[in-house]
């Protein structure tokens, strides 16, 4: 084993143990709560470990025995250990077994003693209870024993002092009464309150009390002895004498005297309250408060807190000035597509006092009054109908003074800030805070919320401002439309006369409204002059005749229907927050008539009539017709999706709660709806009226020679792919109508309008290739002009049994070119039938239609032509 050496102050070596000393151990190292085995036994390991020699890095072979040492010292120690705990805990349990039989005896012991309390009680309730002595029978040796027993001395006691309460109730009765008597007397005769005033000089609540009821008494007794003091005539007068009472004893009148004393005590109360309100002496308040209530039921000290209130002495000061804000939100509020700036500084500067100071004050009013539910709602009165409703009066007044709408976003912002502070107050609970106000006062928060608004909102006056205001916007934003409409308006003839007569009333009406509210005396300039930036003009001084409108002013804009929804959204808003949930369907029906007039008849309709007008006039022209008017129908489609989403999701939802109200909004939605789409497909299909006649006569203007083409015209045939007919025709559908109708509509409405097309363009031109003789060169021209058909319809979006009627058309070209034996061929497959029907979607040729194409041909009457149309 490797010995260590222990280094000093000199090099010498101490002595040397032949075996290493094992570390010692307590009690302590094992019951530490650091203690950890696995470290434990890590730290014995590295003891084993022997140190590098200096001779070299080699480490010399691992020796046990130290190891083994450690152990062993370790596990006798942890006997002995072990040892000691057994005999502590023995030790201990020893200690708990006596604590638990002395615990068991201590209860014994003091069950005994309560039952001998028990016990005790039970026999002296029983003694005091029992009106008889116990043997049943009554004691007459005149020596009192029988009542002072313990069997009837309990009643007895009780009856005595209950005779001598009512006998000092009788005493004090009588004290009163003389000191009454004696008030009576000295006011009467010497018109002096002398006893009465010593009384109150005395001080104290409960002699403020006193004199406030014996003053009270004293005023009734003058009532019915001095009625002389009150005007009164009590009696019959005789003599100079008034029930019996000489006139000249009555030189003191005891009216003026009492109610000079009264006023007096009241005032001295009234100034000991505020001096005890300026040092917040709360105990002395509530002393004064609730002598006063005995006196006049508190009527003269509420009215003394809350009108000798410092905020009201500051807001009376600051009442008369004027409302501060800017311009710049004076016109941000009048502007229909700017967002409202909130409520008015000057007015959310009040609400926020009034909450902190209703907050502050509950607290005061809780501890200085002991009805203090009375004296909240009286000072709740005050700050409502004095400083919010002075100073919101004067917020409406200056906005009726820039626009009506700027006077309905200040009343929503006024509303819904002050209903936000009534909901605090209640949240807050102000006199029962923490917890929330009480039903009187959350009742007396409400009932001052409605009442300031109730000018504002009584029957119908809120919802008809609401529809004045955005008739006004409308108009504004639709004159022009509605200016253009009425110069370009003719006056049709026959049935257009009849569909037009009611869309020219409300173009009128729209347009005549809109310069008679402009020219009003009424209006202010702000409101002027953003009507007059919504519409769109510079200058109102010129005559309306005298505006210039153009084309584009006639357009639909979906833009300016947006605007319109916004609007109305935000009034339907306000309509929501302002109004009761009884009055939401009949305002939101108003609304609802409102928009499907504005937008859908004036607007929607009126651009649909122009269109119609357009298309039907176009239906016969002698030039190639102009469908400009076409992508107009867009607009309308878009506009009208917008106002039936708008309606179904927000209107008509709103209505729910009244279905009769709903059922008939929605009756009228759908009118509307359903007379927008007449229209549109009207357009529709004039436009597709003027597209046939225009082929048609284009058709008719095609050569005989075009497909019987000379020789000497084959050198110029062959640079031609189309006819000048076809190339017309195929120009003509692609450029305009195509294009035009694929900005007009689209998706499933476009499909129908393009098969229709097709459908009728396919059946002029089946009967138009039956009537040209063809032949071989010809037939090329065939071939090539029906190429330029199929492959110009096909670029529309067709269905698929008109996409392969259209493909027929092929067929037909082939019929020309192809010889006999094709000819054979192809007659295998034709359908039965004796008559032709191009119009219907067939999906094969019948047998007089190939024989009407076979036979335009030059060699038809050749034998193998001839052949084929003999065995059809």
């Amino acid at each position: 084993m490797t010995l260590t050496l222990e280094r000093g102050g000199s090099a010498s070596a101490s002595s040397r143990a032949l075996f290493p000393k094992g570390p010692s151990f307590t009690l302590e190292d094992f019951s530490n709560k650091d203690f950890i085995v696995r470290d434990f036994v890590d730290s014995l390991a590295e003891t084993a470990v022997p140190a590098s020699r200096r001779s070299g890095p080699a480490f010399s072979a691992f020796d046990p025995k130290p190891l083994i040492r450690s152990f062993e010292n370790a596990l006798r120690q942890l006997g002995t250990l072990s040892n000691e705990l057994q005999e502590k805990e023995s030790e201990l349990l020893s200690q708990v077994r006596r604590a638990e039989i002395q615990h068991d005896q201590t209860l014994e012991t003091l069950g005994r003693k309560l039952d001998q309390s028990m016990a005790q009680f039970e026999a002296l309730d029983l003694t005091l209870n029992n009106p008889t002595p116990a043997n049943g029978s009554s004691n007459a040796n005149g020596n009192g024993a029988s009542r002072s027993g313990p069997d009837g001395g309990g009643n007895v006691a009780v009856q005595i002092g209950e005779k001598l309460e009512e006998l000092d109730r009788k005493r004090r009765k009588a004290q009163d009464a003389t000191f009454l008597i004696q008030c009576w007397t000295e006011v009467s005769e010497s018109g002096q309150l002398t006893s009465l005033e010593e009384i109150q000089r005395q001080g104290g609540p409960e002699n403020k009390v006193r004199c406030a009821v014996i003053a009270r008494q004293l005023m009734r007794i003058s009532q019915r002895l001095d009625p002389l003091s009150w005007s009164q005539s009590n009696g019959f007068r005789g003599n100079g004498a008034t029930n019996g009472v000489a006139a000249a004893a009555r030189r003191h009148n005891t009216r003026e005297v009492l109610e000079k004393f009264s006023e007096l005590l009241e005032q001295d109360l009234l100034k000991q309250f505020n001096n005890s309100y300026r040092r917040q002496n709360f105990d002395d308040m509530m002393e004064c408060a609730r002598v006063l209530y005995d006196f006049n039921g508190g009527a003269s000290v509420i009215a003394a807190f809350v009108n000798q209130h410092q905020f009201f002495i500051d807001r009376d000061q600051l009442i008369t000035d004027e409302v501060t804000t800017d311009g710049e939100t004076w016109e941000q509020l009048a502007d229909p597509d700017s967002d409202p700036p909130g409520v008015e500084p000057s007015l959310q500067s009040l609400v926020d006092e009034v909450k902190i100071v209703m907050q502050e004050e509950s607290f005061i009013i809780k501890r200085a009054f002991p009805y203090y539910e009375t004296v909240l709602s009286k000072f709740i009165q005050r700050v409502f109908q004095q400083s919010i409703q002075q100073r919101l009066e004067m917020v409406l007044d200056k906005g009726l003074t820039i626009s009506s709408l700027a006077f309905l976003r200040s009343l929503h912002a006024s509303r819904s800030y002050i209903s936000a502070l009534v909901e605090d107050l209640k949240t807050h609970g102000l006199t029962e805070h923490p917890e929330p106000c009480s039903a009187q006062i959350s009742q007396t928060l409400d009932q001052q919320l409605e009442e300031l608004f109730v000018p504002y909102l009584v029957g119908n006056s809120y919802i008809d401002r609401e529809k004045k205001s955005l008739e006004e916007m409308y108009n504004s934003l639709l004159f022009k439309f509605t200016l253009f409409h009425s110069r370009r308006k003719k006056a049709p003839t026959g049935f257009m006369a009849a569909i037009a007569q009611q869309g020219t009333q409300l173009l009128a009406t729209a347009k005549d409204a809109y310069t008679e509210r402009l020219e009003s005396s009424d209006l202010t300039p702000t409101q002027k002059a953003m009507m007059l930036r919504v519409a769109g003009l510079q200058d109102n001084s010129s005559n309306k005749n005298d505006i210039e409108v153009t084309e584009q002013d006639g357009i639909l804009n979906v833009a300016f229907a947006k605007r319109m929804i916004i609007w109305l959204a935000e009034s339907v808003r306000r309509a929501l927050e302002m109004g009761s949930a009884s009055d939401t369907p009949k305002d939101v029906n108003a609304l609802l008539n409102l928009l499907l007039t504005s937008m859908g008849q004036v607007y929607v309709e009126t651009a649909l009539d122009a269109a119609l007008e357009k298309a039907t006039s176009q239906e016969n022209v002698k030039t190639e017709p102009d469908l400009s008017y076409l992508p107009r129908v867009r607009p309308a489609v878009t506009i009208t999706n917008l106002m039936s989403h708008f309606i179904t999701t927000v209107l008509i939802r709103l209505a729910e709660s009244n279905t009769t109200v709903r059922r008939h909004m929605e009756a009228q939605a759908k009118v509307a709806i359903e007379a927008t789409e007449r229209k549109t497909n009207a357009v529709m299909k004039s436009t597709m009226d003027v597209a046939v006649n225009w082929v048609t006569k284009t058709l008719a203007q095609q050569k005989k020679v075009d497909f019987r083409p000379k020789d000497n015209d084959l050198e110029g045939l062959v640079d031609s792919l189309q006819t000048p007919t076809c190339q017309a025709i195929c120009t003509f559908l692609s450029a305009k109508v195509a294009a035009q109708a694929g900005r007009a509509v689209d998706g499933q409405n476009l499909e129908m309008f393009s098969s229709e097309l097709a459908v009728a363009v396919h059946r002029l031109l089946f009967e138009h290739f039956k009537k040209f003789p063809v032949n071989a060169t010809g037939g090329l021209m065939v071939t090539k002009d029906i190429a330029k058909y199929v492959s110009t319809m096909k670029d529309w979006p067709l269905s698929k049994d008109v996409e392969h009627t259209v493909e027929m058309l092929t067929e037909v070209g082939y019929l020309f070119i192809i010889g006999p034996e094709a000819l054979r061929e192809r007659s295998r497959n034709l359908a039965a039938g004796a008559t032709s029907g191009p119009a219907s979607t067939a999906r094969k040729l019948l047998k007089a239609d190939f024989k009407a194409f076979v036979q335009r041909r030059d060699d038809s009457s050749s034998v193998g032509i001839q052949s084929v149309l003999a065995g059809l």
